[in-house]
């Protein structure tokens, strides 16, 4: 009786498929890589940034499968963020894209933006002077030198925000009233991000949304040089960001 070699096209052929199935799992379920394209969330996040996406934080709705099959209404295993969680969603208006901020509102909050400073629920969110910041400049215009400031949010998390000043078309808004079902991201770079302040542009939120917690940076690079310098790549590296967290 023959015995079937092993090491042949069908086992090869097994073990791509095994190996899809195992990548289209960890995507669905567990991380989603994503790259940051805008500077919106500078400095926390920087264009070039690649970080991993926990699908699990808050559950899944239909924005967690690939090609987004509408399968059911809501979430699975839903939970809300924390307010000062970084978390990529769906844009709301087009939920092909995707976008990045930081979740500022829970549902039922309010959110007012006066004289600059960021007020939730009718209370002055501290920020503290952290120094200056340049940015780095890019195709969409020469770098910048903002202020950095050291925001902390109700439950005492503090992370960096951006500054160029504090009359701004955005620092000086209306009262925000979040509804149920929703929240509201602002960007980290406040005076050049397009976020929930534009109701016609990004507006509320829908938890569903929702397409998982910012987690970790797992590489970074900074593409000034052409890309057929291949010389280069190893300097446009920040080896100084790669599996960092993101707060």
């Amino acid at each position: 009786m023959s015995q079937r070699k092993p090491g042949g096209w069908g086992d090869s052929l097994k073990t791509i498929i095994y190996a899809a199935l195992i990548a289209i799992f960890i995507r669905t379920f567990l991380y989603e890589p994503f790259n940051i394209p805008s500077g919106s969330m500078i400095p926390t996040l920087l264009v070039g940034d690649y970080l991993f996406v926990s699908k699990f934080s808050y559950g899944y709705s239909n924005y967690s499968f690939p090609l987004s099959p509408n399968m059911f209404q809501g979430r699975i295993f839903g939970s809300l963020p924390q307010r000062g969680d970084v978390a990529v969603f769906r844009l709301p208006r087009d939920p092909s894209i995707d976008y990045i901020k930081r979740i500022v509102g829970l549902p039922g909050d309010s959110i007012q933006m006066k004289q600059g400073h960021l007020y939730i629920n009718g209370t002055e969110l501290p920020r503290d002077p952290d120094g200056g910041y340049t940015t780095e400049g890019d195709s969409d215009g020469p770098p910048m030198a903002l202020k950095k400031y050291i925001e902390t949010m109700p439950d005492g998390l503090k992370h960096p925000i951006l500054k160029a000043s504090d009359d701004g078309p955005l620092d000086n808004t209306d009262v925000y009233h979040v509804p149920p079902g929703y929240v509201f991201g602002m960007g980290d770079n406040r005076d050049d991000s397009l976020d929930s302040r534009v109701l016609d542009a990004v507006g509320y939120i829908p938890v569903a949304n929702l397409v998982g917690k910012a987690d970790i940076i797992f590489f970074s690079i900074d593409a000034r040089y052409p890309w057929w310098e291949i010389w280069q790549w190893p300097l446009e590296i920040r080896w100084n960001r790669i599996l960092s967290s993101i707060h």
